[in-house]
């Protein structure tokens, strides 16, 4: 049984979906537990909830790992514990998991973004870091604009609020005309939250549900907390 959990880094992209993949809401503090209690096999994080209500702890993706379950992560909440996580056996795939284990990236707020309810998909409202600096990065490559207003829009981003970072908010704060960002944005917009949630995927895809992982060497460790939270349901 392979599991994904995943919500606006796929949200236009219901149709790519494997039909030999089960996926599940924006994870949040014990849904790995339930998605290994239910027999899965392979787990792929890609989105998690955050704000309102307890993260996806890393206790339960150790707990995952070993028990044997392969655990896969990219794009937002599963790129930051993959790279939390690698030691310990996690694999992290994309350009932002890599962004972030290689230092080029130290704040968890560069994946955050506004997204609508299930009922509408979970719909991107806001734009988060990562996808703004991949679009200035491919707006760069291509001429569409030059290395000030790039400034401009990188540093702008990093001062609006994740609820609030949207094109239109960039171009009030860089005096960009909307008319020019917005044409700009036509050509140039790179979702990278999506191509690596995309290259997850296709990983999970090819996966054998029936092949576990090796069973890693090192101890799990039990604290009072997780045999409170746990213990119970895991036996």
């Amino acid at each position: 049984m392979k599991v994904v959990f995943a919500g606006p880094s796929l949200a236009q992209r219901q149709h790519l979906r494997p039909s030999n993949v089960e996926f599940r809401p924006p994870a949040v503090q014990g849904d790995v537990m339930r998605a290994v209690g239910d027999g899965a096999t392979v787990i792929g994080l890609i989105d998690g909830q955050f704000e309102y209500v307890a993260p996806v702890w890393h206790k339960e993706l150790l707990y995952a790992l070993k028990a044997g379950v392969a655990v896969f992560g990219a794009s937002s909440m599963g790129a930051l514990r993959a790279a939390e996580c690698q030691a310990f056996g996690m694999r992290g795939i994309g350009r932002i998991f890599e962004d972030y284990v290689n230092g080029r990236r130290v704040d968890d707020a560069d994946v955050a973004l506004l997204h609508g309810p299930a009922e509408l998909g979970y719909a991107p409202l806001t734009v988060p870091i990562v996808n703004v600096d991949a679009t200035l990065e491919t707006a760069c490559r291509t001429g569409d604009l030059d290395e000030r207003e790039i400034s401009h829009l990188h540093q702008a981003a990093r001062q609006i609020h994740f609820k609030d970072r949207t094109w239109k908010a960039l171009s009030e704060v860089t005096g960009i005309s909307w008319l020019r960002l917005h044409d700009v944005i036509d050509r140039s917009f790179t979702d990278q939250k999506q191509l690596d949630a995309l290259a997850l995927v296709a990983v999970l895809d090819t996966a054998a549900a029936t092949d576990r992982m090796q069973v890693p060497t090192w101890n799990f460790n039990s604290t009072p907390l997780w045999r409170e939270l746990y213990d119970k349901s895991v036996k």
